[in-house]
C-alpha cells in the first residue's frame, strides 16, 4: 500500500509538473535525461551489488586510450544535442554551442585541478569525465546562459561531481563503474539548479 500511495503521489507531482505548475527552464532535457538517467544507474547499482574485488582491487578502465577517444567523440556529438534543441540554425543555436564548448572545456580544467590538489596528479581520465560532467551540467541551461555563466557552471560541476563521486561511492557503498550516478544524476541536478542561478533570457 506505502509504494502505492508513493507512485500515486510521484505520478499527481509529475501530471502537475507536465501542466506547468512547476515552472522550469530545461534547454536540451538535461533534467529528463541526466537526472532520471543517473537515478536508474543507482538503483541498478544498488540492487546488483558490487563486482566481485571491489573496491580493494583496482579496475581502470580496459583501455584509457578509447575512453578517452569515446570521451571526445561525445564532447563532439554533444554539439549537435544541445545546439540542435534550437531547431533551428541562428544565434541561440551558436550561443548554445559556445556555452556547451566552455562549460566542458572549464569542468575538464576544475576536475583536473581538484585532482592535482587531492592525490598530486591529474589523469586523463579526469579530465574527459570532468568535459562529461560539464557537458551533462549545461544540457538545462545551453541555451538561458552566455559564455561567462557557462564557465561558471562548468567550473562549479568540474570541482562537486569529483567530491561527489569519491564521497558519495564511499559512504552509499555502491559500485558505480563508470559513475553515471555521480556524473550525470548529480550533474543534471547542478546543471538543473544553477539554470535558475544564471539564465539570462
Amino acid at each position: 500500500m506505502r509504494r502505492w500511495r508513493t507512485w500515486c503521489g510521484a505520478r499527481a507531482a509529475a501530471e502537475r509538473f507536465a501542466r506547468g505548475k512547476f515552472p522550469t527552464l530545461d534547454f536540451a532535457g538535461g533534467t529528463v535525461v541526466h537526472i532520471s538517467s543517473g537515478v536508474s544507474a543507482l538503483v541498478c547499482a544498488l540492487y546488483l551489488g558490487k563486482r566481485t574485488g571491489y573496491p580493494k582491487q583496482p579496475m581502470p578502465p580496459h583501455s584509457l586510450v578509447l575512453s578517452f577517444i569515446g570521451g571526445l567523440l561525445a564532447w563532439v556529438g554533444w554539439f549537435g544535442f544541445n545546439a540542435g534543441s534550437a531547431l533551428a540554425s541562428n544565434s541561440l543555436a551558436t550561443s548554445a554551442f559556445v556555452a556547451t564548448h566552455f562549460a566542458a572545456a572549464a569542468a575538464a580544467l576544475s576536475w583536473s585541478a581538484a585532482e592535482w590538489i587531492k592525490n598530486g596528479r591529474a589523469s586523463a581520465l579526469g579530465a574527459i569525465s570532468g568535459a562529461v560532467a560539464g557537458l551533462v551540467a549545461i544540457t538545462p541551461a545551453a541555451g538561458f546562459v552566455g559564455p561567462m555563466p557557462a564557465l561558471v557552471i562548468g567550473l562549479i560541476a568540474g570541482r562537486v561531481l569529483l567530491l561527489d563521486g569519491d564521497e558519495g561511492e564511499g559512504h552509499l557503498r555502491y559500485d558505480d563503474a563508470l559513475d553515471a550516478f555521480g556524473v550525470h544524476g548529480a550533474g543534471g541536478t547542478i546543471g538543473a539548479l544553477l539554470t535558475g542561478v544564471f539564465a539570462q533570457q
